[in-house]
């Protein structure tokens, strides 16, 4: 398996990544939005919403 950022072979501790910095990396993209789960309808994006303010209500 390689590290879906760099391509380089996996290390165990950070498996999938090869290292904290390309996991780091990771994490930064899901942070700042580059990730995202396409919605088809308006709706979609309101449930996501709510279920997210829901969530975070728990939390604290």
């Amino acid at each position: 398996m390689t590290c879906p950022i760099c391509h380089k072979d996996t290390d165990p501790k950070y498996r999938p990544f090869c290292s904290k910095r390309c996991a780091d990396v990771d994490l930064g993209k899901w942070l700042t939005g580059s990730y995202a789960v396409p919605a088809d309808t308006p709706e979609d994006l309101d449930e996501a919403a709510d279920e997210i303010v829901t969530e975070s209500r728990k939390l604290h």
